[in-house]
């Protein structure tokens, strides 16, 4: 490709470390840099101090990426004894997806994206799934992945990428509980924990997803999805280019808007 489209990337706001240097700093798994490079994309970094809903006027696509918790009061919450937010993140990132879903902006919002995606639009979270489930299999322990195998909704978008059935990596503590009006389920497991939320109508492609996709590069199906959408995309182009192709998706049949809930 002599023109590959531009996927911006959500970073974490940390102390980190280089040479002689330990300093505040925005930052990105490289596995999600890898991941959009691999799928034929341009990652640019968009950190939380700065980014605000302009950015897409230079943007293809979109990942929000995985991080620490949405702060409870972004929906009302009372935050639970677990929970650790990183404020700074919130405000940027909540308005980056609803300004991606208006502008018809391809969109893939992974573990806290996908959080971010619904108490965007004004849904709520379980702050911590072991309350209810009895168990730790999304987040083992400290820095060490679970796996989670799930069933997708015929006719989402995630369908036609992973197919009926799929499994990836995964690492977190809290999940998707009323799911906010506009956006539908289209993959649950079998412990009926919400695995990914779409838009039930949007102009644009967006795909919610609470695992890690990009901790497989063996499996890198929807960052491949992204990119396409984002070459292929009709909505208003990034300024002074154009993309030939149709990325306009009709509304799937499924449940109504806000019908949908997790027994997580």
């Amino acid at each position: 490709m002599t023109d590959r489209p531009r996927i911006g990337l959500t970073t974490y706001y940390k102390e980190a470390a280089w040479g002689v240097w330990r300093r505040p700093a925005a930052i990105v798994p490289a596995v999600y840099v890898e991941g959009v490079a691999a799928a034929g994309g341009t990652p640019l970094l968009l950190p939380p101090v700065g980014s605000d809903p302009s950015v897409l006027d230079v943007l293809d696509g979109l990942v929000l990426i995985g991080g620490a918790d949405v702060d409870a009061a972004q929906y009302a919450g009372t935050p639970h004894p677990s929970t650790a937010p990183e404020p700074v993140r919130d405000a940027p990132e909540l308005a980056l997806a609803r300004a991606a879903l208006q502008r018809g902006v391809p969109l893939l919002a992974i573990c806290r994206g996908v959080q971010v995606l619904n108490v965007a639009l004004g849904g709520t979270l379980d702050q911590h799934l072991p309350d209810r489930l009895g168990h730790t299999a999304y987040q083992p322990s400290p820095g060490i992945f679970g796996e989670v195998t799930f069933r997708t909704e015929p006719g989402s978008r995630i369908a036609e990428v992973l197919g009926p059935e799929a499994a990836s990596p995964c690492y977190h503590h809290q999940g998707v509980d009323r799911v906010a009006d506009g956006l539908v389920v289209t993959a649950r497991s079998a412990d009926g924990v919400v695995q990914a939320l779409e838009p039930a109508e949007a102009p644009g492609w967006a795909v919610g997803v609470q695992f890690h996709p990009e901790e497989n590069p063996a499996d890198r199906r929807l960052f491949h999805a992204l990119v396409h959408q984002a070459t292929t995309r009709t909505t208003t182009p990034r300024r002074g280019h154009s993309h030939p192709g149709d990325g306009h998706r009709e509304p799937m049949s499924r449940p109504a808007a806000g019908e949908e809930r997790s027994t997580a």
